[in-house]
């Protein structure tokens, strides 16, 4: 494992694992969300991303964190590991709340600068529906993955167990 990704819904611990597996292994940590977000959630350009993120996985060694659907495909392409947190929409939900209910107004270390936790309703929509837009079509690309290690955790105590393993 040199170039991981973490995808899955909000709220299901992608940045944490990333975090503890960077701890784990000595590999980089990057969470697309710093790249994506300049301060007061004012999202860069396209081109801009894709330029960062390009450059993060370009490199030889890297976890990288967040979906960004978009360009998925070239994260995929580029990786040696998938990790998939494909966790029910509850438990998603739920994570999503405990975060905001311990860091609401802070900046988290996975966010970009300038950009406190907030109670977001569009983007509790977009937990609640992941799982009905998104699962089907993260199989089918992680389907096509032949040259990656494919890894689906379901719930949180199988990520704990995955850990415990390494």
């Amino acid at each position: 494992m040199e170039r991981i990704i973490i995808i899955g819904c909000g709220g299901s611990g992608k940045s944490t694992l990333a975090r503890k597996l960077g701890e784990l292994t000595g590999l980089p940590v990057v969470h697309l969300d710093q790249i994506f977000w300049k301060p007061g959630w004012v999202s860069i350009s396209q081109e801009e991303f894709d330029v960062l993120h390009r450059e993060a996985i370009g490199k030889e060694r890297w976890i990288v964190d967040g979906n960004f659907d978009r360009t998925l495909p070239e994260r995929i392409s580029r990786c040696d590991t998938v990790i998939y947190l494909d966790f029910r929409r509850f438990a998603c939900l739920m994570g999503v709340l405990k975060r905001i209910a311990t860091t609401y107004g802070k900046v988290r270390p996975d966010m970009g600068a300038g950009c406190p936790e907030r109670l977001d309703g569009e983007f509790l929509r977009w937990v609640w529906n992941f799982n009905k837009n998104k699962r089907e079509k993260n199989y089918r690309l992680l389907k096509d993955a032949h040259h990656a290690e494919i890894i689906i955790l379901k719930n949180r105590r199988a990520v704990n167990q995955f850990l415990k393993r390494l």
